[in-house]
């Protein structure tokens, strides 16, 4: 098989002088490759080298072939028509042109072969569930989900021999994920993901686990891999056992040889003051017992050495991701209390509450619905960046909410700084010790918010309202899981352990919702909000 992608000598570092690769070689081949390892690790950056978004300190990347990239945040002017953003309004205008009979040389030149391209357009639309979209429609009328089903039709439609797709299914609803799924399964090309999800890293035919600058291949699918995984940490685990007692064992062995040296040179002090043999005697006998002494040490201390070489080698194979641990008891809310109020509500874009909801106590509800069916919408109107058309929505508790952009952060100011903007009140010390239970320890703390990773930038808007002054008790959560690799949505799970307040969580992460403890699923569908039961979750959402 020829090689499509190809990394060589690969450096790159951020301004800041974080580096992110150092000579790195690697190979990318025919078929669908899945690109994991935990947020920081460089997965977003090796894309963009390999898209030609972002150019190497040192070394090389070649692609044989056209590149598609699908960014992980997909942002697409408003104003654009559909056909527009898919690339094709050239060579529709002059396809209508000529059928309304003007033959002028240059509609035939923008057509060229491709009559059927407003068919395909509206088939490859179609078969990602966007049959509805006309093509002279504008990209503002789109849903965020829409939207990153609008741009992977457009790459889709230039048929390129690469494809590169960062996070493709945050915002999208279970029904768009399927259609996804099922674009990724039939692509015939080079393709290379970065997900979180599962079920889309289960259609790869390999996993390149990427991790410390560098990246290690296992052939087969994400539970493949993580079988794969499972069976090496074991047998690290196992090593570091063996090493472990290893090295105990050259602590008794030089412990035992410090002991008998002593001994013996006891005894020869004792020999040599009784002057039981001739002078030179004793003197050559010391010097050799000196000697013998000397190469013992050094042995049994070469031995230590090498044990705990060996011990080292052995844990740096066992993998050490790092947990969020958190104490929140200021987010506590006692059972009973009313938390939310929504009466007769009615939201931008015709969304409504008729029957009222309340909220009380530290219940955790779970939003969810389809793409576009106004869940963000009532968010920011709780949370009262939107004005209700009608009605009212009333908090009756400190709260906070986490939309999906994470533009809670000021990218200029480093973490520290961020957090420092909601807790005016509290000590740097104070900031950074609380700051370090969500993983940013020592400088990891003065980084800019700009220079950090989609999870990382989770992380510390996480931070930022949770040791926000005062304690939410409501936290209001957008899509959280989008940007998170595995890793990180098990540190979030545990965060969200921590908390003591009410909840509210839209996502269409059905496995990571189950995880949080819903006490209540709330289903948003033709402009209506319903309490579902838990079995109707599959279906609806």
């Amino acid at each position: 098989m020829s090689v499509s992608i190809t990394c060589t000598s690969l450096t790159f570092a951020w301004p800041d002088g974080t580096s992110v690769f150092r000579g790195l070689d690697t190979a990318f081949g025919p078929g669908r490759t899945g690109l994991v390892g935990v947020n920081g690790s460089g997965k977003s950056t090796l894309l963009k080298l390999i898209a030609g978004q972002l150019a190497p300190a040192d070394g090389t990347v070649r692609v044989a072939g056209e590149v598609g990239y699908l960014p992980q945040n997909v942002t697409l002017d408003t104003a654009l028509r559909v056909d527009e953003a898919l690339g094709i309004a050239a060579r529709r205008a002059a396809l209508h042109a000529i059928e309304a009979g003007d033959v002028a040389e240059e509609h035939f030149e923008t057509v060229g072969d491709d009559w059927d391209v407003e068919e395909r357009a509206l088939a490859t639309l179609g078969e990602l569930g966007l049959g509805h979209v006309g093509l002279d429609r504008t990209v503002g009328e789109l849903s965020g989900g829409e939207s990153v089903l609008l741009r992977l039709a457009a790459l889709l439609l230039r048929r390129p021999g690469v494809l590169l797709l960062d996070e493709p299914t945050n915002n999208l609803d279970l029904y768009a994920r399927g259609r996804l799924y099922a674009a990724v399964a039939s692509w015939p090309g080079v393709l290379v993901v970065v997900s979180h999800d599962r079920e889309l890293l289960d259609l790869v035919d390999q996993i390149a686990d990427l991790r410390s600058g560098g990246i290690t291949w296992y052939g087969g699918n994400f539970s493949a891999y993580e079988e794969a995984l499972a069976v090496e940490q074991e047998a690290a685990e196992r090593m570091v056992r063996v090493a472990e007692s290893d090295l105990r064992r050259q602590k008794r062995e030089l412990a035992d040889a410090q002991v008998k040296l002593a001994r013996r040179k006891r005894y020869g002090q004792k020999m040599f003051e009784q002057k039981r043999e001739p002078k030179i005697v004793m003197g050559a006998r010391k010097r050799a017992a000196q000697e013998s002494a000397g190469k013992h040490r050094i042995m049994h201390e070469e031995k230590l050495a090498e044990a705990r070489e060996r011990l080292d080698d052995a844990a740096e194979a066992v993998r050490d991701d790092d947990e969020i641990r958190v104490d929140l008891p200021y987010t506590a809310v006692p059972p009973g209390r009313s938390v939310l109020t929504l009466r007769d509500l009615e939201l931008a874009y015709g969304a409504r509450v008729e029957h009222g909801f309340d909220l009380h106590g530290p219940e955790r509800i779970a939003l969810i619905g389809r793409n576009g069916a106004g869940k963000t919408t009532l968010l920011r109107t709780i949370a009262g960046e939107l004005e209700p058309v009608a009605g009212e929505a009333t908090a009756h508790v400190p709260l906070r909410f986490l939309p999906q952009r994470l533009d809670v952060l000021d990218g200029e100011l480093s973490v520290a700084e961020n957090v420092a903007r909601f807790a005016p009140g509290a000590t740097n010390n104070r900031i950074r010790a609380r700051l370090a239970r969500f993983l940013f320890r020592g400088a990891r703390a003065d980084q800019k918010a700009a220079t950090l990773s989609g999870g990382e930038r989770f992380r510390a808007a996480l931070a930022a309202l949770m040791l926000a002054e005062p304690a939410p008790q409501l936290l209001m959560l957008d899509e959280p899981t989008n940007n998170l690799d595995m890793a990180s949505v098990r540190q979030l799970t545990t965060a969200l352990e921590s908390y003591e307040g009410a909840l509210i969580v839209a996502s269409h992460d059905l496995p990571f919702l189950e995880s949080l403890g819903i006490t209540r699923w709330l289903l948003l569908e033709g402009g209506e909000l319903k309490e579902i039961t838990p079995e109707a979750v599959g279906y609806s959402a």
